[in-house]
């Protein structure tokens, strides 16, 4: 078993690139290296792509986030990509600014990106990349959740993020192999500056 599929989840538009809810297409925008193109009949982004030698499909869903199971379950059923050979890379609260963590299935923690790819699915048994974003109340905002995710870092968060997002990169290469133990060790101890 390896990664085949890797989705970055975000909003499409201008007015959401920059916003903290796109970690996800942050990553997958790095990966794909300018080369997604617009794939109508899977409402994405997406690129054919080898990682350390193996064959993998970068997504963006075009759809809103509640959406994204739309783009991922047909793309996922058109090359018969089975859940776990799916990598779902997305912003998390529950994480600070610079932290990265790699995990398999789970609840989607209010995520409603998440939740819409379990319901195409019709399971949590994919892979996830956890960007950490932090949480509002943990850094003593008052501001609704919803609105802290479609709201830009902070410069400080911002270079926080991007670093996390680097060490994740590193490691892609070890999730496209189904190296996925060592990925983890690497990425969870990955120090941040």
């Amino acid at each position: 078993m390896s990664i085949r599929l890797i989705v970055g989840l975000g909003n499409p538009g201008p007015e959401y690139e920059q916003t903290r809810h796109n970690a996800g297409f942050w990553l997958v925008d790095q990966l794909a290296a300018n080369r997604l193109a617009r794939e109508a009949k899977y409402n994405a982004l997406a690129a054919r792509t080898t990682i350390a030698g193996k064959e993998v499909w970068l997504l963006e869903p075009q759809t809103f986030m509640n959406r994204s199971g739309q783009s991922v379950g047909a793309l996922a059923r058109f090359f018969k990509i089975a859940a776990d050979e799916i990598l779902v890379a997305h912003d998390e609260l529950d994480l600070p600014p610079g932290s990265a963590k790699i995990k398999k299935g789970g609840s989607s923690g209010g995520h409603n990106g998440l939740k819409d790819i379990t319901a195409a699915l019709g399971t949590q048994e994919y892979w996830r990349l956890r960007i950490g974003i932090g949480h509002p109340r943990a850094m003593n905002l008052q501001q609704p959740v919803v609105d802290f995710v479609l709201h830009r870092p902070r410069r400080e968060e911002q270079l926080l993020i991007d670093e996390a997002i680097a060490n994740s990169l590193q490691v892609v290469p070890l999730l496209c192999e189904g190296k996925f133990e060592a990925a983890m060790m690497q990425l969870h101890t990955a120090k941040v500056s």
